[in-house]
């Protein structure tokens, strides 16, 4: 596979399930000027999950009033195929139509909702957006991998070190994963997370005191894709052996694949299922905590260890190990390849473990754009 190059807020409160309701068609934009009293929504629509956050500004941040989050699998099968599967599409409606009942049961006037590399690949891609207009009301747009990559970076501004001159953010998803390796280094370091938050403007802003994107890559493989490749495959180690090796050929054309970074002033950012879950099997935590995951720290060889006892739990011992859940075990190891590929290449004592991603840098960037933020350490 060709990994795909460059042509050119953070929420406090936890996510609260609320109650459906159901009313009428939901427009995606609406034609009333945005306040900071209105509520925006964010939807992801990957590979492998359906995510969605409604929030309201306050202040140079934003309050997370409803939420949602379904495993749809709606890559299955796109690997062999090139399609989605009829059964993929009608689970992900039906996701899809819960979002829109919370979409109207909050008055949500500002949101939007976005699909990323199933839909990106997928030969009936256009057929399923229609299909999902027509029977929810929801019009979803098939993003770019640069846009996809730069709202993960926005979202993870909160995290960076002052101390930070050199930044990777490793951002796995389903169907594939996206690295921006940023320079800070002419940033004063008090400025640095904010200025990485002008980047929702674009990678190649010019101007004093911004965050420098050296490079940024979008490979397309993420858990889902990646664990399809070598589904053949029967020993357990060995296949992740291969994964891990093939996904780490993937990055040759990265140009910051050969730079020899000292660990001090140097930071990965990693946000995905994969990473929250590594963190959570680090802390032992039989019931997931977002507020003891989202910005923990771990060294390459805390989160080896955690890889290391994976392998030994083997798929039995991974299925029934509540550290990692139902929904993630079958998909953990192709995640644990990737991260071990990346803590490979760049050995950290400083990886920062993210528990936000696409749907925050979406949020953000509305409000952002809309000037409902106050000024604030990352506004």
């Amino acid at each position: 596979m060709t990994p795909v190059r460059p042509l050119g807020g953070d929420a406090k409160a936890e996510p609260v399930e609320m109650p459906e309701g159901v009313s009428r068609t939901v427009e995606p934009s609406s034609p009333l000027s945005p306040a900071a009293g209105h509520l925006y929504a964010a939807l992801d629509l990957g590979t492998n999950s359906c995510r969605m956050l409604i929030a309201q500004p306050k202040g140079s941040q934003f309050l997370v009033v409803d939420s949602f989050s379904k495993t749809v699998q709606l890559g299955a099968g796109l690997e062999a195929s090139g399609r989605l599967s009829r059964a993929s599409m009608g689970r992900t409606v039906q996701a899809l139509r819960i979002c829109q009942k919370k979409i109207e049961k909050h008055n949500v006037r500002r949101m939007r909702l976005v699909a990323t590399e199933a839909c990106r690949r997928a030969r009936n891609a256009r057929d399923f957006i229609r299909q999902v207009r027509r029977e929810t009301g929801l019009q979803l747009e098939i993003i770019a991998p640069e846009e996809e990559a730069r709202l993960a970076v926005i979202s993870c501004a909160p995290l960076v070190s002052p101390k930070t001159e050199q930044l990777l953010v490793v951002d796995i998803g389903g169907g594939s994963t996206e690295l921006v390796w940023i320079d800070l280094s002419g940033v004063d370091p008090e400025d640095r997370p904010r200025s990485i938050m002008q980047l929702h403007r674009g990678f190649y802003e010019q101007g004093e005191k911004l965050a420098r994107v050296v490079d940024w890559i979008s490979v397309p493989l993420g858990v889902a894709t990646l664990k399809d490749q070598f589904a053949d495959v029967e020993d357990d180690a060995a296949r992740f052996a291969l994964m891990s090796w093939f996904f780490e050929e993937q990055l040759a054309n990265f140009s910051p694949y050969n730079a020899k970074q000292a660990r001090e002033g140097f930071q990965i950012v990693g946000t995905s299922g994969t990473v929250t879950t590594v963190a959570a099997s680090f802390l032992g935590l039989r019931r997931y905590d977002r507020t003891k995951v989202d910005g923990l720290v771990m060294t390459s060889d805390q989160i080896d260890t955690v890889i290391r006892d994976y392998l030994a739990l083997g798929p039995e011992g991974r299925r029934t190990d509540p550290r990692i859940g139902r929904d993630r075990h079958a998909l953990i190891m192709s995640g644990a390849a990737i991260l071990q590929a990346m803590m490979r290449i760049w050995p950290t004592d400083r990886l920062s473990v993210a528990d936000r991603g696409l749907r925050e840098g979406l949020l953000y960037a509305q409000m952002s754009a809309d000037g409902v933020l106050e000024d604030g350490p990352y506004a």
